[in-house]
C-alpha cells in the first residue's frame, strides 16, 4: 500500500478523498491556492503545499506546481478527484516518469475516452450505440453555423475535453450556434486548459442515466447499477438518484454490460463511469466516458456498499477487485442533492461571500436511513469566485425510494446557511414536485417546470394551516418570555393572550390558543384544530416540531410581529397579531421597491469581460449588453427592450457586487 497519497484538488472532494485514506491508514498531503488558505481541506490533511494564485489556471492545473508538490512531501500516489487534471492526460503520464502512482486509468485509456470525438469512435467499435452527431473539431464560429445546419438543430456544442457542464451550450439558430461557440471555447481554455469544440446533435426529451464501472489490472471489471442524473440546469446537474426510476433490469444489464465492454476495449483500470441518453423507448445511446471519480458517486456507495474511492486506492495499488459482477446488489435508493452558491431567486447566478452560519442536518446511518453531507466549507468560511460554486452533496438513502424522498426533504429542511444566495429553496421545490415525486423526468424538466425562473414556492394551504399554528404556538412561547422579562407576569401565570390573527402568503386566519404542559392546541378560522408539541425555545434558528403527531422542520428569524420561516421552498413572513393589531395594520399602505428599469444591473459579483454596446447605441429586445464572468461560467447579459444607451458605468476587467450599475438606458 502507499505511504503518502497527495490530493491534488480541493474542496469537498478532497475532504472525501482524505476520509478514506485516513480509513485506511494513509497520510495525505493537500494543495491549496491563495484563495484555499484556510479551506477545510487544507486542515484536514496531514501536510500542505502552496501552489500558486487563486485561479485554477494559475494553480490547480499547472502540472509543475503539482510535481513540485509531490518532490517537495515525497508522496507516492495522487489521486485527481475530479475536474482539474483528474483527465488530463499530460499529468498522468508526468506521473508515471516520476515513479508515482495515478489513483485513476492508465494515461492511454485518459486519452482515448477524455477526447469525446475519439471516445464514439473507439465506442461504436466496441459495439456501443452512440448519439448522432459530427465528427470533427471546429475551428471558428462560422464553420460551427455550417456544420450545425448539417446535423440539423438543435445542436449541443461542446468542449473536447469537458465535463461537469462547463464549455458545453446548446444551439437553436445561427446566431445561438456563434454565440455558443465563443462561450463554450472560454470557459474549455479556463475550465480545463483546452478550448477544442466539437458539435453533435441535441436529442429532446432524453433522460441522462449513467453507469458505474470498476476495472482492474487483473482483467476484471463490474458494474455497479446505475445512476438517474436528468435534473439539470445548464448541463450541470443538480439532483441525482440510484437506482434509476426509469429502468427495468433488463436494461440495466445491457448498458453495464456494454459499458464494461467499452472500459476492457480501452485497457481501462479504475473507477469509471459510461454515460448514456436514454429515450422513452429505453433505447440508449452512448454519450460519453468519464474517466474519473463522478461528482455524484455517493448515491451509489449507498445502495451498493462498496466504498469507490478505497477501491481505486487498492487498483492503483494493483490488487485485484474485492467484488464480483454476481455479488453486487443494489439495495434501496439514494438521492443526491447539489448545494450550491447560486441565487435561484436570480436565476442562479454566483453567490460569493461568506458563510455567517453552516449547520448541515446531523448525519446519520440506520438500516432505515441514512443521511450523508460530503463538503468542503464550514461555517465562517469564504465562498471565492475562482471555483466552482459547489457546497455541499446532500444524500440521502432509505428501502425505498419514498423513504429516501421524505428523508431529504426533512434534511433540506434543517439545512442551515446563511451570508450568501444558495439554491435550498429549489432543491426543496424540486423533491416537492408532482413529476419528480412520481419519477416522470428528462433533462428538460427544469426548463419545463420552471420556464420563467424560480421565484418561490407557494404552500398548499393544508400546510399553510400547520405552519400557522406552529407559528403561533412558538409566538405564544416567546411572548410568556418576554412578558416574565418585563415584569408583566409573575412565574406562576401560563396564559398571554389566546386570541390571535395569522397573516401569511397573502392570507390571513383567526385563531385561537389553548396551551398545557405538554404542548398547544391551536384552533384556525373556529374550526381546523392542529395539535402542537416542540422543545424549540425563542432565539433558536432552526424548530423542530410535531403538528398533528407528523415532523416539521423550519428555519426561524424573527420580524417585527412573528417570524421569517423557510421550508418546503418556500421563503414565509408570518405575522402574529392581536386583533386589534390586524384591523389597523390593514390599513398601512406596501412599500415599493425602487425603480431600476433603467439600469443594468450586476446580477452577480463577477468579472466584467466584455462590453457589447457603447454610449448612443440603440439596443432591441434580447440583444447582448455586456458579459460577466463568475465562478468559471461566462453570463451573457441582454436587453429586455428596446432603448437607447445613456451612460457606461463598468469598463471591461472591473469586478463587481451585486446590483452594481454596468450602464443606464435613457
Amino acid at each position: 500500500m502507499f505511504n503518502k497519497l497527495l490530493i491534488a484538488n480541493r474542496g469537498e472532494i478532497a475532504c472525501r478523498v482524505i476520509r478514506t485514506a485516513r480509513r485506511m491508514g494513509i497520510p495525505t498531503v493537500a494543495v491549496y491556492s491563495d484563495a484555499d488558505a484556510r479551506a477545510l481541506h487544507v486542515a484536514m490533511a496531514d501536510e500542505a503545499v502552496h501552489i500558486g494564485p487563486a485561479p485554477a489556471s494559475q494553480s490547480y492545473i499547472v502540472i509543475d506546481r503539482i510535481m513540485d508538490a509531490i518532490r517537495e512531501t515525497g508522496a507516492d500516489a495522487v489521486h485527481p478527484g475530479y475536474g482539474f487534471l483528474s483527465e488530463n492526460r499530460r499529468f498522468a503520464e508526468a506521473l508515471a516518469t516520476e515513479g508515482v502512482a495515478f489513483i485513476g486509468p492508465p494515461a492511454s485509456a485518459i486519452e482515448a475516452m477524455g477526447d469525446k470525438i475519439t471516445s464514439k469512435k473507439l465506442a461504436r467499435e466496441a459495439g456501443v450505440n452512440t448519439v448522432p452527431g459530427a465528427g470533427g473539431l471546429i475551428e471558428d464560429a462560422e464553420e460551427a453555423v455550417r456544420i450545425a445546419r448539417e446535423v440539423g438543430y438543435p445542436v449541443m456544442l461542446k468542449a473536447s475535453a469537458g465535463g461537469g457542464g462547463k464549455g458545453m451550450r446548446i444551439a437553436w439558430n445561427d446566431d445561438e450556434a456563434r454565440e455558443g461557440f465563443q462561450s463554450s471555447k472560454n470557459e474549455a481554455a479556463s475550465s480545463f486548459g483546452d478550448d477544442r469544440i466539437f458539435i453533435e446533435k441535441f436529442v429532446t426529451s432524453p433522460r441522462h442515466i449513467e453507469i458505474q464501472v470498476l476495472a482492474d489490472g487483473h482483467g476484471n471489471c463490474i458494474y455497479l447499477g446505475e445512476r438517474e442524473c436528468s435534473i439539470q440546469r445548464r448541463n450541470q446537474k443538480v439532483i441525482e438518484e440510484a437506482p434509476s426510476p426509469f429502468l427495468d433490469a433488463e436494461t440495466r444489464r445491457k448498458m453495464g454490460e456494454q459499458a464494461c465492454a467499452l472500459a476492457q476495449a480501452v485497457g481501462y483500470t479504475s473507477a469509471g463511469t459510461v454515460e448514456f441518453i436514454v429515450d422513452g423507448e429505453r433505447n440508449f445511446y452512448f454519450l460519453e466516458m468519464n474517466t474519473r471519480l463522478q461528482v455524484e458517486h455517493p448515491v451509489t456507495e449507498l445502495i451498493t456498499g462498496v466504498d469507490l474511492v478505497e477501491q481505486m486506492i487498492r487498483v492503483a495499488a494493483g490488487e485485484r477487485l474485492a467484488h464480483a459482477q454476481e455479488a453486487i446488489r443494489l439495495n434501496g435508493w439514494a438521492i443526491e442533492s447539489r448545494l450550491y452558491a447560486e441565487d435561484p431567486y436570480r436565476n442562479f447566478l454566483p453567490s460569493i461571500g461568506r458563510l455567517t452560519r453552516y449547520r448541515p442536518p446531523g448525519e446519520l446511518s440506520s438500516d432505515s436511513a441514512v443521511v450523508r453531507n460530503d463538503t468542503g466549507v464550514y461555517e465562517g468560511g469564504e465562498i471565492s469566485m475562482y471555483y466552482d460554486p459547489m457546497i455541499a452533496k446532500l444524500c440521502t438513502w432509505a428501502p425505498d425510494r419514498d423513504g429516501a424522498l421524505a428523508a431529504m426533504r426533512e434534511a433540506l429542511d434543517a439545512f442551515e446557511v446563511e451570508g450568501i444566495g444558495h439554491n435550498l429553496p429549489f432543491l426543496s421545490a424540486v423533491m416537492d414536485h408532482p413529476r419528480f415525486a412520481a419519477g416522470d423526468i428528462t433533462t428538460a424538466f427544469i426548463a419545463e417546470e420552471y420556464p420563467e425562473g424560480f421565484a418561490g414556492v407557494e404552500l398548499p394551504e393544508p400546510l399553510l394551516h400547520r405552519v400557522a399554528a406552529a407559528a403561533t404556538a412558538m409566538y405564544r412561547v416567546a411572548e410568556i418570555r418576554r412578558a416574565r422579562i418585563s415584569g408583566r407576569m409573575d412565574h406562576h401565570e401560563r396564559k398571554v393572550g389566546d386570541e390571535w390573527v395569522v397573516r401569511l402568503q397573502g392570507k390571513t386566519w383567526p385563531v385561537t390558543v389553548q396551551a398545557d404542559r405538554e404542548g398547544a392546541t391551536v384552533r384556525i378560522n373556529d374550526h381546523t384544530a392542529h395539535r402542537v408539541t416542540s422543545d424549540w425555545v425563542p432565539g433558536r434558528p432552526l424548530a423542530r416540531l410535531e403538528v398533528d403527531g407528523t415532523p416539521l422542520v423550519m428555519k426561524v428569524g424573527r420580524i417585527t410581529g412573528g417570524y421569517r420561516l423557510r421550508l418546503r421552498g418556500a421563503d414565509l413572513r408570518v405575522q402574529i397579531l392581536t386583533p386589534l393589531q390586524a384591523e389597523m395594520a390593514a390599513h398601512l399602505p406596501e412599500k415599493q421597491p425602487p425603480d431600476t428599469s433603467r439600469q443594468l444591473l450586476c446580477p452577480m459579483p463577477g468579472l466584467v469581460v466584455g462590453l457589447h454596446v457603447g454610449e448612443g447605441d440603440e439596443v432591441h429586445e434580447g440583444q447582448p449588453l455586456a458579459t460577466v464572468e463568475a465562478m468559471k461560467m461566462e453570463n451573457i447579459l441582454r436587453a429586455e427592450r428596446k432603448g437607447r444607451v445613456a451612460a457606461i458605468r463598468a469598463e471591461p476587467g472591473a469586478s463587481l457586487a451585486v446590483d452594481d450599475v454596468i450602464m443606464e438606458f435613457e
